[in-house]
């Protein structure tokens, strides 16, 4: 194993940030599309992907459940509810609504329905090729922070200036000069400044998962009806 990515999707489609495990060199790179990312030679050992993997055809996941858990207030808000799969299916948000109507029994949110396009990507290029899926892991940002702070969830949110320079000291323990480098290039790239920091939070799991020694939420591995993972991993 040499080669581990952090993903996270952005304005201009998917930024990749790579580590080589043997000479510790970093690299990034943006993606339009996923299939365009899961193509991409030299292929990683491990995809850490900021994007929910694994869906319920009813309920909540046990993994998200879990997550907000241990965040606690106020970053529990961070872990979106996740849709069921059959509005996977919808091509609107009006559309959407009335999917999770008829199968919960409510509306999903529009902050849930603005991942929905990712998520289907994602869930289409996964179930093609399984032996790629088990490759491809489901980490969320603000999780990996907590493990970056040693277990503790960050007080500001990535929407204050504060909040930003609070994870980007975090990343910069392991990642800099790179980590300046993406973010001075970040226009270029397509991608807001937490694009870039969740990124790198994404890279810093994969190295974590690479060496069994990341946190698992939950402990017990669940799949779901094709497959895939429905866990965390931090």
């Amino acid at each position: 194993m040499t080669r581990v990515t952090g993903v996270d999707a952005c304005r201009a489609g998917w930024l990749a940030v790579a580590k080589d495990t043997r000479s510790g060199a970093v690299s990034w790179a943006l993606y339009a599309t996923i299939q365009d990312l899961l193509r991409a030679q030299p292929a990683p050992a491990i995809f850490a992907i900021n994007i929910p993997i694994g869906l319920l055809r009813s309920g909540v996941r046990e993994c998200d459940v879990e997550a907000r858990a241990l965040l606690g207030k106020p970053r529990s808000s961070s872990v979106l509810p996740v849709p069921v799969r059959a509005v996977l299916r919808a091509r609107s948000y009006p559309a959407a609504c009335a999917v999770s109507i008829g199968v919960e029994g409510k509306k999903i949110t529009k902050q849930a329905w603005s991942i929905v396009p990712n998520v289907r990507t994602v869930d289409a290029a996964l179930r093609a090729n399984g032996a790629l899926a088990e490759r491809v892991y489901e980490v969320h940002a603000e999780l990996s922070y907590m493990q970056l702070a040693g277990g503790r969830a960050m007080k500001e949110s990535k929407a204050s200036a504060a909040g930003l320079g609070a994870r980007r000291r975090l990343l910069a323990k392991h990642f800099a000069p790179w980590l300046a480098q993406v973010l001075a290039e970040r226009r270029a790239l397509g991608s807001a400044e937490d694009d870039v920091l969740d990124a790198f939070a994404a890279l810093w799991t994969a190295e974590r998962i690479a060496a069994k020694k990341q946190l698992r939420v939950p402990a017990r591995l669940q799949r779901d009806e094709y497959g895939l993972r429905i866990q965390i991993s931090a």
